[in-house]
């Protein structure tokens, strides 16, 4: 009985973290650490010690750093891309986003962060697209997709 009110409180808790995220992104295009540690603690909970979750605690760290260091690399490439040829703009990933998909890796494994990624950059792009936007805020592409690759690993696989 305890154990299912905790776990209702922390998913309710990471919901709402999830929520300000995509406002607080959508609205200033930035992802404040106050939100997204207490996701990552989160899920790393989740990880260890839900018996039926997606993800155990070895794949969730292995996740959280491939997704670290795969989305720092991009955004690092993107950046030395932009400033080789000249652009005066800020890089297109930010610190935060880099940070959210090491949370992503850690709530879905590399398998599920992957699915979420895809999702993410083919609906952000479609999203940009059709409202002529250069920027677009990544987090709530990000949130949407990890939550549809999350609801497919647990009552797909």
């Amino acid at each position: 009985m305890i154990y299912n009110i905790c776990v209702i409180i922390l998913a309710a808790t990471a919901m709402w973290c999830a929520w300000r995220i995509c406002v607080t992104d959508f609205r200033r295009r930035i992802i404040p650490d106050a939100y997204l540690w207490p996701l990552l603690l989160i899920g790393m909970v989740f990880a260890a010690w839900m018996p039926m979750w997606p993800t155990d605690a070895q794949t969730a760290a292995i996740g959280a750093a491939t997704g670290y260091a795969l989305s720092a690399a991009i955004g690092f490439l993107f950046d030395w891309h932009m400033r080789r040829h000249g652009a005066q703009s800020a890089a297109p990933i930010g610190l935060g986003d880099i940070k959210l998909i090491a949370t992503g890796g850690v709530w879905l494994g590399t398998t599920g962060m992957a699915a979420a990624l895809v999702i993410a950059c083919i609906t952000g792009m479609v999203w940009g697209i059709a409202k002529k936007q250069k920027y677009i805020p990544f987090a709530p592409f990000f949130i949407c997709g990890g939550i549809l690759s999350l609801i497919g690993m647990l009552f797909l696989l």
